[in-house]
């Protein structure tokens, strides 16, 4: 019986970055420098404001970057000078996931007029579409 290639592409392993779910460090990411057993796991982020402290898996999420060279159990300051060197924040902000997150945040913190004012900026935008559609198909 031939072996299938794995459809899973993040592992929980040393290095991983991951997302923190909830808690009062939610939204915040940190790397796994120790894992514990098959429920918990050590998390760190000295550049993020994360202490070190055992996490459960079900309140994190693991992203796609890992810290490849970071060894098992390694302090805060190893993994601060792993996250500098290879500009792990600088990525995790400039990924997809994190500006999508950004832009969640941003519309859930508008207060009732300027939702009003994104609505007539999006109908100002639709007609300049149409109006641009209409023109070119004319």
């Amino acid at each position: 019986m031939p072996a299938q290639p794995s459809n899973f592409k993040r592992f929980v392993e040393v290095g991983r970055v991951v997302l923190i779910k909830s808690g009062p460090h939610e939204g915040r990411i940190a790397v796994i420098a120790e894992i514990i057993d098959h429920n918990r796991a050590i998390i760190d982020g000295p550049t993020t404001g994360v202490p070190r402290q055992a996490f459960p898996y079900r309140h994190i999420a693991l992203t796609p970057f890992v810290l490849r060279s970071l060894p098992r159990g390694a302090g805060s300051g190893v993994i601060r000078k792993h996250l500098e060197k290879e500009n792990t924040v600088e990525k995790w902000n400039k990924s997809s996931w994190a500006q999508k997150r950004e832009a969640i945040a941003k519309r859930r913190s508008l207060n009732d007029f300027e939702r009003f004012v994104v609505m007539l900026q999006k109908k100002q935008r639709r007609d300049r579409v149409r109006k641009a559609l209409a023109k070119a198909s004319a």
